[in-house]
């Protein structure tokens, strides 16, 4: 039996974020034989840009059970069925963590549509879920919401079991089809007692020197993945055989670990970090006018010339900061490139939008809200502390940030007040202000979600 399921959360891993919607079908590899789905409180509340693209709101989840109140149901909607889901890592990671604090401990055997369709279709341009299901003829209804991605991941993986003519499935289900094949000069024991927390890992050469850097929300699990027979980049390259050993650091949560392998790569600059050496991707705010005259705004990737207003570490984060300070000046969607839907703007419904869209508003009064928001933006720079999880449950991770600006990060007890800059700075290893790290700490202290944050005068 297969539970073929879909899920939405308020971000994109499951160290920082919760589910807020489960959808399970149950499939006998003949027909669907059950459905089962259900809103989920978050216990947070939910970013803008995720209910732009789901449509759910905080007032939808409000009232919805929280994980625990419903995970014995579904723990037995899941018990003892093969886990299908595309991407379903993704959707596999953010349900054990939500079991195992809700004292529930889950595991199955897991199948990936995306994974299966590279295999049973090959030659597609794309194996997202949308693209996919297109190619296919399979219309999905109520898109990016759990619910409707799970029948569409259901048809698709009918059709799966259907033209499997070579035993794929079979093969992938078969015990140790994806367990590591490690490298021949990479004893096992290496592996297997790396732990399974978020840190930064090195893998080193005979003569120990650092060849390739990485961070990981799980390192054990991160680590493995790279020898697996899913991984043909790194199964194909010269650093298989190159790897003697490996070492890591601890580091307590994700965000620091991205600061610290941006370091250690600039550092170091190993010669497997292909990616780091030839540019940082950057996402950013920019402006610009309209026919009309109003000022409009639009999140986009940085280029080499281009002048963002502000800039963020990834897209998404660059889309909530909009969001929000959309929100803050009752701001037009539509105008602001958060909705491209045809028809009224969004705020119509909350009465926010005072019709720019429908250029119904006087352009200077639209004009000075942005010019407002604008000033918002110039006024980040800050002196602050965000605080984050430890490498252990008595302490806590620190970055400091000066008048805007990333100082560096350390570690300290749970107990010890940090009432000053100076209390902080004695806690931290100084960095670099790189602009992986700058980006970073611009995107939390503009959207700083469930984090932590000390202002300091």
């Amino acid at each position: 039996m297969y539970a073929i399921v879909d899920i939405e959360t308020t971000g994109g891993y499951a160290d920082n974020h919760r589910v807020t919607e489960v959808a399970i079908i149950h499939h006998d590899g003949l027909q669907i034989t059950h459905r089962y789905q259900t809103l989920i409180n978050p216990g947070r509340r939910v970013p803008l840009f995720i209910t732009g693209l789901t449509g759910i709101t905080n007032e939808m989840v409000r009232s919805a059970p929280l994980f625990e109140d419903v995970a014995e149901d579904l723990y037995e909607q899941l018990k003892e069925k093969v886990f299908v889901a595309h991407n379903a890592h993704f959707d596999y990671g953010f349900l054990k963590k939500e079991f195992e604090e809700a004292g529930i401990s889950w595991t199955a055997k897991k199948l990936c549509t995306v994974k299966l369709s590279r295999k049973i279709f090959p030659g597609l341009d794309s194996y997202s879920l949308g693209r996919l299901a297109e190619s296919l003829g399979i219309t999905i209804e109520d898109r990016h919401r759990a619910g409707g991605d799970a029948e569409a991941t259901a048809r698709i993986f009918d059709l799966l079991l259907k033209r499997d003519d070579q035993g794929v499935i079979a093969k992938a289900l078969k015990r140790g089809s994806g367990e590591a094949i490690l490298p021949p000069n990479l004893r096992k024991e290496d592996v297997s007692q790396l732990p399974d927390k978020p840190g930064v890992y090195f893998f080193l050469d005979a003569r120990g020197q650092v060849i390739y850097v990485g961070k990981a929300v799980n390192l054990r699990k991160r680590i493995y993945g790279h020898f697996t027979g899913e991984a043909s980049e790194w199964n194909r390259s010269n650093i298989r055989n190159e790897i003697h050993g490996i070492r890591y650091e601890l580091t307590g949560n994700e965000l620091i670990a991205l600061i610290l392998e941006a370091q250690e790569i600039r550092n170091r600059w190993p010669k497997y970090n292909l990616a780091q050496k030839v540019r940082v991707e950057q996402w950013g705010i920019f402006d610009y006018y309209d026919g009309n005259g109003y000022r409009r705004f639009v999140v986009n990737a940085v280029g080499r010339q281009a002048r963002p207003l502000l800039t963020f570490a990834n897209k998404s984060a660059a889309w909530s900061t909009l969001w929000n300070k959309v929100k803050e000046f009752n701001l037009c969607p539509k105008l602001s490139g958060l909705q491209t839907a045809k028809g009224k703007c969004f705020a119509h419904q909350s009465g926010s939008c005072q019709g720019a869209c429908e250029g119904k508003e006087d352009v200077s009064a639209y004009n000075a809200r942005t010019e407002a928001m604008l000033s918002s933006f110039e006024s980040q720079g800050a002196t602050a502390a965000i605080l984050g999880i430890g490498r252990s449950p008595d302490e806590q991770s620190v970055i400091l940030v000066e008048q805007g600006n990333y100082s560096g990060f350390g570690f300290v007890g749970r107990g010890i007040s940090l009432e000053d800059v100076t209390a902080v700075r004695q806690w931290i290893v100084p960095g670099k202000d790189n602009r992986v790290a700058q980006n970073l700490v611009t995107s939390v202290l503009q959207n700083p979600e469930d984090r932590e944050i000390l202002y300091f005068d």
